[in-house]
């Protein structure tokens, strides 16, 4: 069987069950297999295929086609300007994220020495952004899974980051260590009861831990703001990512910790997404 044959058969596949992008899906998915990139699979459709991938490339698209994110089975997701190692023990970085690590950057020029904590770091793809642009920036990433911090420090491995970031596995409640000039977190903020309606690639494949956001969707944002008011430097900076429809709540949380907002971003949706608030 040919490069041509057998992504025609998996985009069939693809599509019968409902998985969007299938063409692309499915090159992704051959790239990762002859390890290639997706300009020499559509070159090449005529180039027969061993036995062994032939295998590989079919068990990766039964498993796209059960709803597993294609991040997932790459192991890779862009983010940013870069590429960051990932798997199921962490979040799958989304584009509307992107907007800490712009804000980040509109605020500090390049030459700022900062010393930043990411509260819920995951697989580390914002506060590593954020290192590889600003050289003078020291980060800190507290998580509650260990799984994803092991993530978190192969990708500042694969950065070359490691010698300006360390990493603790902590619940912020109990996280003491340093003062810092800036704080970022993505926590958790959907609704527990809202978590079943999330998309099945979503609910059946990414880590509850860093989706559920308790009863009200605020138990992690409140905690993050109560103890960002204790650890950041007088006029240090909070940048925050909330849901769509949290802003009033997390604006009242903010204002009764002595936090002065700054600003109020809106993702590509045109949704409320990130607060930038300064402690005073």
């Amino acid at each position: 069987m040919n490069i041509e044959n057998i992504l025609n058969l998996a985009n069939s596949k693809l599509k019968d069950s409902l998985v969007n992008y299938s063409d692309s899906d499915s090159e992704i998915l051959l790239s990762k297999v002859l390890k290639e990139n997706r300009k020499y699979i559509l070159l090449n459709p005529k180039k027969k295929l061993k036995n062994d991938n032939i295998k590989f490339f079919n068990y990766l698209i039964d498993k796209r086609k059960k709803g597993e994110p294609i991040a997932y089975l790459t192991n890779i997701k862009e983010f940013w300007k870069y590429s960051f190692y990932i798997d199921n023990n962490v979040l799958i970085p989304r584009p509307d994220t992107e907007h800490l690590v712009e804000e980040v950057l509109k605020i500090y020029k390049k030459d700022s020495r900062l010393n930043i904590l990411d509260i819920g770091t995951g697989s580390g793809c914002i506060l590593l952004s954020i290192l590889k642009e600003r050289k003078n920036f020291y980060g800190t990433g507290i998580d509650i899974s260990k799984k994803a911090l092991n993530v978190a420090k192969i990708n500042a491995k694969v950065h070359q980051l490691s010698n300006r970031i360390k990493f603790f596995y902590s619940d912020i409640d109990k996280f003491l260590l340093g003062k810092y000039d800036l704080i970022i977190s993505n926590p958790p903020y959907i609704k527990k009861l809202c978590l079943r309606d999330l998309d099945k690639d979503i609910i059946g494949y990414e880590p509850k831990l860093a989706l559920n956001g308790g009863i009200d969707g605020f138990s992690a944002i409140k905690k993050v703001i109560v103890k960002s008011s204790i650890l950041l430097k007088r006029n240090g900076k909070l940048i925050l990512e909330i849901g769509f429809d949290q802003k009033n709540k997390c604006l009242d949380i903010l204002k009764k910790n002595k936090f002065y907002i700054n600003k109020i971003k809106k993702d590509y949706g045109k949704n409320d997404r990130c607060i930038v608030s300064t402690k005073v």
